[in-house]
């Protein structure tokens, strides 16, 4: 993979890798930037939720998981001192839909974390990673009612 990324004046980058699609990253104001862009941890953030999010949700549609709505949060704290790395996360995977079964949402993050996100076993060295669930079931009237939750890891325990 290659990338670049030129700079557009005080700390305003643009990036581009090969699929050719911009990203506007800059710094907040207190840092010298314009606050025009993601902040570059932020696209790391965005990067391991949105590889794993792929993979869990291709898996569950291939499970033929019926899905109304699915989203990956993403909650890491960085060390008070530079460099300001992330110290742990935690993904957290909210699905909700009509009988949504437990055991394919978790043999779908077990696949993802153990074997398809390549950005999950790159960061795992880096910091722990906790990945957590909520299963909601879609009301008749657009309500949800919480089935499940947990802890991936703990469930994999058990």
């Amino acid at each position: 993979m290659k990338a670049n990324v030129k700079w557009n004046g005080n700390l305003a980058f643009t990036g581009m890798a090969s699929s050719g699609i911009p990203i506007q990253m800059d710094a907040d104001e207190a840092l010298g930037g314009n606050n025009s862009g993601v902040r570059p941890m932020e696209m790391i953030a965005m990067g391991l939720a949105a590889c794993t999010a792929m993979d869990v949700l291709s898996i569950l549609q291939k499970k033929r998981q019926n899905l109304s709505f699915f989203d990956v949060k993403f909650n890491a704290p960085r060390s008070p001192e530079y460099p300001k790395v992330f110290t742990s996360a935690v993904i957290t995977f909210v699905v909700v839909g009509l009988g949504i079964e437990e055991t394919a949402l978790l043999r779908s993050i077990e696949l993802s974390v153990t074997k398809y996100c390549p950005a999950y076993a790159m960061l795992e060295k880096a910091f722990p990673i906790q990945v957590c669930y909520e299963i909601y079931e879609e009301g008749v009237n657009g309500d949800r009612v919480l089935r499940y939750q947990g802890t991936w890891q703990e469930t994999m325990q058990s």
